[in-house]
């Protein structure tokens, strides 16, 4: 024995043998510090196992959870002006749609789709909150008279999902102005008599919450969701005192007549199927529901006649 064989030669085989590990295998509960493992976190649709915290979510992966078969057609929406305004503050408006686009892989903060869900027609379009923090601007308006215009075009109930900071500050007045043509867009859906189901989700808040994501037939929101048009601490701030436990989180505007249900979002699909259903006046889904298999063909009992022959 030598020191190549002590030292060198297992030296060597340590170095081929190592196995580059991903960064992105677990993820850490941002409530509980759970240390969660990417495949059972994203089968729970980023609900954390272990408290039930739910984490932000893309609109891809939740239409994928909602349409059967994770099946749908995206719904064009027609593009907006790139800069009216010639914007700039640390950076020109252009170069952050640029950041913005290439950290989410989207063209915008919302998406619209259609498809069917427990074999019922829907539209349904969600905010991106990840990019530029899901701010409302004149794409987000386009997309959501986009989706109402669809809805009505199909009968088919329309379903938003709202996650915002509020308007674009980038866009200035032409932000603001998509809640008076967000709230004709509702409206278009009432007069054709189409249900109208909003979905709050964290945050919810600004001039989103001040036109679309109050305006709903029905309002769910997932659990302990920030809905709120001043933020807590703005209030705080202004009226110099504390506020309650839990103010402006989804189960306290339950507890006061905000909201009609808070749904946790691995139940959200079944809930908005039934509800969907009722208010279009179908009949209940069937669990597991599948085109009726063909009839088996049955022999013809044999005659003495035919037996003859």
């Amino acid at each position: 024995m030598n020191w190549i064989t002590n030292y060198v030669r297992p030296r060597i085989n340590s170095i081929f043998s190592r196995r580059e590990t991903p960064d992105n295998l677990w993820t850490k509960c941002d409530n509980c510090g759970t240390m969660l493992f990417h495949r059972e976190l994203a089968d729970n649709l980023n609900v954390c196992t272990n408290c039930n915290h739910h984490m932000a979510i893309t609109p891809r992966d939740r239409f994928t959870a909602l349409f059967d078969g994770g099946i749908f057609t995206e719904v064009e929406v027609p593009a907006p002006l790139a800069d009216p305004l010639q914007f700039r503050d640390q950076k020109k408006y252009p170069d952050r749609m640029k950041a913005a686009q290439k950290t989410t892989g989207e063209s915008e903060a919302m998406l619209v789709a259609r498809g069917e869900m427990g074999r019922t027609p829907v539209v349904a379009c969600a905010q991106d909150f990840s990019f530029m923090g899901g701010s409302m601007g004149m794409y987000v308006g386009n997309a959501i008279i986009a989706a109402a215009e669809e809805a009505v075009k199909l009968k088919r109930p329309l379903i938003l999902f709202s996650a915002a900071g509020g308007a674009r500050m980038q866009e200035g007045i032409l932000s603001l102005m998509q809640m008076p043509r967000t709230t004709v867009a509702v409206q278009m859906l009432k007069e054709a008599g189409l249900p109208y189901i909003v979905v709050l989700t964290h945050p919810t808040t600004g001039g989103v919450t001040a036109s679309y994501a109050m305006l709903g037939d029905v309002h769910i929101a997932e659990p302990n969701a920030l809905i709120c048009f001043a933020g807590p601490r703005v209030i705080e701030q202004t009226i110099r005192e504390k506020l309650p436990e839990g103010f402006q989180r989804a189960e306290y505007l339950l507890d006061h007549g905000m909201l009609d249900r808070v749904t946790s979002r691995t139940e959200m699909r079944d809930e908005l199927i039934t509800i969907t259903r009722m208010l279009m006046g179908e009949p209940p889904a069937v669990k597991g529901d599948l085109p009726a298999p063909a009839p088996i063909p049955t022999e013809e009992p044999v005659t003495e006649d035919a037996a003859k022959e």
